[in-house]
């Protein structure tokens, strides 16, 4: 099989979608599948156009020279057209955020040349988006064209197609996991210790401030019992705004600002801790999350995100609705070191069902259902 993966943005940049695509890319590649990649961010050095190489797999770059090397081109559809004319292929995997003009582009370049097109959704569609979207599906008829949407949880596919109702059913293709590469030996806990970790993007939409807020609301009403400590791995524009925050709560000596790391420095990170806390609402998954429950970590998260589709009450973590309930969730850990050792035992025994194995899988029946679907031009 001849796979196509669009992306709007890929390496050398880095960031949840195009580490996902890259990391499946590699993967059926390595399982026999002739795969290649196209996108519209530059390479290293700055290389605009032309095959590039990355980590095996082939990436063909089709980046216009725009401010801040934004990941649009102004002739995508012939672009990408030109791509596919040279190096045919039999599924296009288009995968696509809130905002992803160069995804859209090649949609309209597969279709134009019969190729059947399996869109993935990595984004929770808010009340914004889908008015936009349902918009584009009438004005594109994405839905007559035979093109399969898929999405990467319930939640998300759930806003997918109430944007899309003409879209037919919306898969479910969620993100993949290697378990071994998350298995860490965890240090001696405490019963007079919390020890918190996140890991995020420190930005507006992951409520990086409203979790320093809550951090240090849990320590106010465990004073005296149990000493909460916490460690936020990411970067990004809110990071001393959160350090500021952090100090303005009498927080500041508590909560511990990492910076990025890269896998091994979060394994030790998850190794001297003792939950993992996950306060966006619009995360469409969770991958960071789903890092940490494979590392036998409990996972707080919040009943709006697609994170509830790995985590579920009172099995790999607990589920909440708010702010406050994500500080009662706490205390509750804090207090039942029965209840944070009973989900942490399994969490570290029992593997996760979004292992690559099952997700390549789930991407090889999602592609059959693209090709039955896909209708003539």
């Amino acid at each position: 099989m001849r796979i196509a993966h669009v992306s709007d943005c890929y390496a050398p940049r880095t960031g949840g979608i195009e580490s996902q695509v890259k990391a499946l890319a590699i993967r059926q590649a390595a399982g026999g599948r002739d795969v290649r990649v196209i996108t519209a961010t530059p390479g290293h050095d700055g290389v605009r156009s032309g095959l590039d190489v990355v980590d095996g797999v082939p990436v063909h770059r089709v980046a216009a020279n725009l401010p801040f090397e934004l990941p649009v081109h102004p002739r995508t559809r012939a672009e990408v057209g030109r791509v596919l004319d040279a190096d045919p292929v039999d599924v296009l995997h288009v995968h696509a955020g809130v905002i992803s003009p160069f995804a859209w582009g090649a949609v309209r370049a597969a279709r134009e040349r019969g190729v059947p097109v399996l869109v993935t959704v990595h984004s929770v569609w808010g009340p914004v988006a889908r008015p936009a979207f349902g918009v584009s599906d009438a004005l594109a008829r994405w839905s007559s064209w035979g093109v399969t949407l898929s999405a990467v949880s319930d939640l998300a596919a759930e806003r997918v197609r109430s944007a899309v109702p003409r879209a037919g059913a919306v898969l479910v293709v969620p993100n993949g996991i290697d378990p071994a590469e998350w298995s860490v030996t965890r240090g001696p806990s405490s019963p007079v210790s919390l020890r918190i970790v996140s890991v995020m993007r420190l930005a507006p939409r992951k409520r990086t401030l409203p979790l320093v807020r809550m951090i240090a609301a849990a320590r106010r009403g465990l004073a005296g019992q149990v000493e909460v400590t916490a460690t936020v791995v990411g970067d990004g524009p809110m990071l001393q705004r959160a350090r500021r925050e952090a100090m303005s709560h009498g927080a500041g000596d508590a909560i511990r600002f990492t910076g990025r790391l890269d896998r091994a420095g979060i394994l030790d990170v998850f190794s001297e801790s003792d939950v993992y806390v996950q306060p966006s609402v619009k995360e469409s998954f969770g991958l960071a999350a789903l890092e940490a429950r494979t590392a036998g970590l409990p996972v707080i998260a919040r009943s709006q995100s697609g994170t509830t589709q790995f985590i579920h009450e009172g099995v790999e973590g607990l589920v909440v609705h708010d702010d406050p309930g994500t500080v009662a969730a706490l205390a509750t850990l804090a207090r039942d070191r029965e209840l944070l050792d009973r989900l942490s035992e399994h969490n570290r025994t029992v593997p996760p069902v979004e292992t690559w194995s099952n997700v390549l899988s789930t991407v090889e029946a999602a592609y059959v259902t693209a090709g039955a679907r896909a209708t003539p031009h």
